[in-house]
């Protein structure tokens, strides 16, 4: 993994022991109530630092990198089975090792949503709070494409871009933050897990994966997690949205607003898909008071 600068990741790491000697890294930081933060792709738990950094004073926070992600174990497919099923048992596996005592809020963003809501459904009894940030937990909606830089890494050459030369950590740092770039050392360290080819296999994998018709592997999954959202419509959420998103446009919003009809909602309409890291000093004071125990 290329070096990036530590004092971006001040925390200690913590390794769960995934069988067939895979180690998944994830975040343990703070006390109290469980905030259980769930990443996409290409990004890995350095998406959440600061809002670790802003929780940890009052929430027990703790953040996963997938198998093949950020700090954890990259193995090749003869040794991992890239599918979203796989990365919904790992999540599952990861918080039962915990033995967590009180249900947990849950924060999802880009691929993340389908996985963490994919946990969830499985476990609504411990899910306390939602927050959601440019994802989807359903399939695209009606009349949507696929944006153009997935189509390009789906396409066989998409192989060599996403494989040979990371351009979808290149691109989604570049396209991520619409209100200012992303500052140079922040842009290094989304990338640094992503330093060769046999260790850019997940970003790919991901991209794969995304069930676009009946007969994709993940398919019926989408539309089953999808089916039993209805689940939480009673559960406290709160929805920050970068209007500026290149893959999460106004209608995934609109597709959420449906799930979560009593959801709060902020829409940002200047900041991009990675809306935690483009819009901080405004979406992190909005999840911290969204946690305080007056909105119970």
């Amino acid at each position: 993994m290329k070096p990036f600068d530590p004092a971006l990741l001040p925390f200690a790491p913590h390794h769960f022991d995934r069988g067939a000697g895979l180690r998944m890294h994830f975040l343990d930081e703070g006390s109290g109530p469980p905030v259980l933060m769930v990443h996409g792709n290409p990004s890995w738990s350095f998406y959440y630092r600061n809002l670790v950094l802003a929780l940890r004073g009052t929430h027990r926070c703790i953040v996963p990198d997938h198998i093949g992600m950020g700090l954890s174990d990259k193995p090749g497919d003869a040794a991992y089975d890239y599918t979203l099923a796989q990365r919904i048992d790992d999540l599952e596996a990861l918080v039962a090792s915990l033995e967590l005592q009180e249900p947990l809020t849950l924060v999802v963003h880009d691929w993340g949503g389908m996985i963490g809501m994919g946990w969830a459904v499985r476990h609504p009894e411990q899910i306390a709070r939602l927050v959601i940030l440019n994802t989807a937990a359903f399939p695209l909606p009606t009349g949507q494409r696929l944006p153009w830089l997935l189509k390009l890494a789906r396409m066989p050459v998409g192989t060599l871009l996403v494989r040979g030369f990371n351009a979808f950590a290149w691109g989604t740092a570049r396209l991520g933050c619409t209100r200012r770039p992303m500052a140079r050392a922040v842009a290094a360290a989304y990338r640094a897990p992503y330093d060769s080819w046999a260790n850019r296999i997940a970003t790919l994998r991901f991209v794969q994966d995304i069930p676009l018709r009946l007969g994709d592997r993940a398919f019926a999954l989408v539309h089953h997690v999808a089916g039993n959202l209805d689940r939480f419509k009673a559960t406290p959420a709160l929805i920050v949205w970068g209007g500026q998103d290149f893959v999460f446009d106004d209608e995934f919003l609109g597709q959420w607003r449906e799930h979560l009809p009593g959801a709060k909602v902020r829409y940002l309409a200047d900041a991009g898909h990675y809306v935690l890291e483009d819009a901080a000093d405004e979406v992190i004071p909005l999840i911290a008071d969204f946690l305080r125990p007056s909105h119970s």
